[in-house]
């Protein structure tokens, strides 16, 4: 999945109240005119583009210094129309990028990105697990205290036996 080239540009999806996070496959509604233009090009083409979350989830129509600097290179899995017109896209986070400048703005944002390089704990540090250990507690805790998430979070957080990120563990189950 790192092991992916960065490409120079590419065109910007921004998100509303979502993050996409590298090996993450996750259903976006898509809604605005430009949003969808910039879907139906990319699926017909390489599949490839960026995903960038809104700063303020409320606007319509951000304009580009409305979005985070840094995102998740994504491919469109599917692209699907529903029956009330609407168009899903499935889409799949692969590894993080920057955006260094905007380079176009319509019909939709394209962007100058370079990699974005990710600092990770080593495998034996005793500090990361201890604060991984720490945030399954504290999550425990939560679960427990709000009746509105399903008692089954608590299995799933039960079962991560590895402080090791979620697209690593895709990517692990995935090289078996």
């Amino acid at each position: 999945m790192n092991a992916e080239r960065t490409p120079p540009e590419l065109p910007i999806l921004p998100l509303r109240n979502t993050v996409l996070f590298p090996g993450v496959v996750i259903p976006i509604t898509v809604g605005r005119d430009r949003s969808i233009r910039l879907i139906q090009e990319v699926y017909r083409g390489n599949r490839t583009l960026g995903v960038v979350s809104q700063k303020d989830g409320q606007l319509e129509e951000p304009r580009a210094e409305d979005l985070n600097s840094v995102g998740t290179i994504a491919t469109i899995i599917r692209m699907l129309r529903m029956p009330d017109g609407s168009t899903t896209a499935i889409i799949q986070g692969k590894k993080r990028f920057e955006v260094m400048e905007m380079v176009k703005l319509d019909p939709y944002f394209t962007a100058r990105v370079k990699e974005f390089e990710e600092i990770r704990p080593a495998k034996e540090d005793k500090s990361f697990a201890a604060l991984v250990s720490s945030l399954k507690d504290l999550s425990l805790e939560i679960i427990k205290q709000s009746p509105h998430i399903p008692t089954e979070a608590q299995f799933a957080i039960k079962n991560i036996d590895s402080p090791e990120l979620p697209g690593e563990l895709h990517q692990q189950q995935h090289e078996r």
